[in-house]
Parts: structure tokens; sequence; C-alpha cells
């Protein structure tokens, strides 16, 4: 999306956003991703903020709420599926602030949550942003 004058992208915009994103995850990862939902919120609350010792909710963009696929057992019962939240003041902010466009931030964002979902480390998520492009 390119900044204009006008409404800020609504919610709806940003789930588009992130399933485009979704949708250009390569395999072998795409298909591990079933069942991850997307969540949009305009802010982290107060308990995530804690929990994350974070102190400025503008600092949290995004978040993956779920095991990763390296500590799943089919042992394990009763949790929720595995989601990611994207934060879509944050975003709006440093889209804002950046010369980045709004939908490679969300890629970035949802391709950084999805390594979480993996359990890859900061390079890998690199690597698979690279492959996602």
């Amino acid at each position: 999306m390119t900044r204009s004058f006008g409404p800020p992208p609504s919610p709806a915009d940003f789930e588009a956003l992130a399933q485009a994103a979704f949708a250009r995850i390569p395999e072998p990862f795409a298909r591990h991703l079933d069942g991850i939902t997307v969540h949009i919120e305009e802010f982290a609350d107060e308990e995530t903020l804690r929990d994350m010792e974070i102190e400025d909710p503008f600092e949290l963009t995004g978040l993956y709420h779920g095991r990763s696929m390296d500590s799943d057992s089919v042992w394990v019962s009763g949790e929720f599926p595995p989601r990611i939240t994207l934060y879509r003041q944050p975003l709006l902010a440093e889209w804002c602030e950046s010369a980045v466009g709004l939908e490679d931030l969300v890629t970035h964002v949802v391709i950084h949550e999805v390594g979480h979902h993996f359990g890859l480390s900061d390079e890998a998520m690199h690597a698979l942003e690279d492959q996602a492009r």
C-alpha cells in the first residue's frame, strides 16, 4: 500500500496483507501453517506488555501465541491453536516513520512470527523472509 491522505488502512486491510504474506511463504514451511490464525488488535494489552517487559506499546508490532513446532508433542492437549496477533497502531506508526511500505512491514512481522512457530533463529527468519519476497 502506498501512503496517501485519507483514512488509515483498516483491520480488514491488515488481515488481507497478512494473508498475502502467508501465501508467499515457500515450501516446506507453507504446508505447516494450517490452523494458524491471524488477529488484528490496535495495541497489545497491559498484561502482554508487562509479560514481555515492554513499556511503550508502540514497540510491539506483532506476537506469536502458541507452542513452537520444535516443542510440540502428541501428548499436549487443551491448548488453543497457534495464532499471530498484529498490532495495528504500532505498525501504522512505523509505516509513517519509515520509508518501508506497509505490505513489506506486515510481511516482515508475519514472517518473524511464523518463524517463532517453527522455532527458527533470527538468521533463519531473515532467510525465510528473503524467500517470501
